[in-house]
């Protein structure tokens, strides 16, 4: 299969004309005339999954391995560690960001994620109705994503309606209509506008929210008789529990 055919398929999924401006959402490693062997897909390109991969095959990750012009090419350093490697492998890049974003992974978290019918969605951000306790909420969205801990923002006890962006969302808060707001990410002030503003937030981070990407896009890629081989990177933070005795 070439290069070309799966990106126009993949334009039809999530088009990519809808990605915002400051995104490098396309083909950005390889040639649209090549033919690969196999379909990879993960949330982002670490040097372990790398390795993994067989040779001749195209990777689709969801962050862009490059957001902004290189100034330097140093193999020594990321991302052109990376790139060092997929050249040498023969491994095409495709990258599915924001264009994803509003058309697939905030519906799809909310929905198939974490089980709410979607009421509207605004860009990137997806509206649902909860009607519950907050404590209540925060314990079903900590269970639905595997939270290993959880930052909230506690401004009334009950929840009529929620919002989620997946990935990182702290921008979009003045733009919020809903008692609750679900996003990773989420700045210090920014969580300070929230509170003043009676918004509540429920913090569920960035890796955790979007590595349901691969299974989202995998699920797209099924209706045109696509099979992909999912795969993901490394979450770069880890959690621990400090003991206090």
């Amino acid at each position: 299969m070439k290069i070309v055919e799966i990106y126009k398929i993949l334009d039809k999924i999530a088009p990519f004309e809808t990605q915002e401006s400051w995104d490098n959402s396309d083909l950005i490693v390889g040639s649209m005339q090549s033919n690969f062997d196999n379909i990879y897909l993960s949330l982002d390109i670490d040097s372990d999954m790398i390795e993994s991969l067989e040779n001749n095959s195209l990777l689709i990750t969801h962050h862009p391995l490059i957001f902004k012009g290189l100034k330097q090419i140093n193999f020594n350093k990321y991302p052109s560690n990376i790139l060092k490697k997929l050249i040498e492998k023969d491994i095409s890049l495709i990258a599915m960001h924001t264009n994803y974003d509003k058309a697939h992974l905030n519906r799809y978290v909310a929905n198939h994620i974490l089980g709410y019918k979607i009421t509207s969605c605004e860009d990137f951000i997806c509206y649902f109705e909860v009607e519950d306790t907050f404590e209540n909420f925060v314990n079903s969205v900590s269970k639905s994503l595997k939270l290993p801990c959880i930052k909230t923002v506690k401004c009334k006890d009950f929840i009529k309606t929620a919002a989620i962006t997946t990935g990182s969302g702290g921008e979009l808060i003045p733009f919020v209509d809903a008692d609750c707001y679900l996003s990773g990410d989420i700045k210090y002030h920014q969580a300070y506008e929230a509170m003043e503003n009676n918004l509540n937030l429920i913090e569920i981070g960035h890796f955790e929210s979007e590595i349901f990407f691969v299974e989202s896009l995998s699920k797209n890629l099924k209706n045109f008789d696509i099979q992909a081989i999912i795969t993901n990177s490394k979450n770069p933070f880890t959690y621990k529990t400090i003991n206090k005795e």
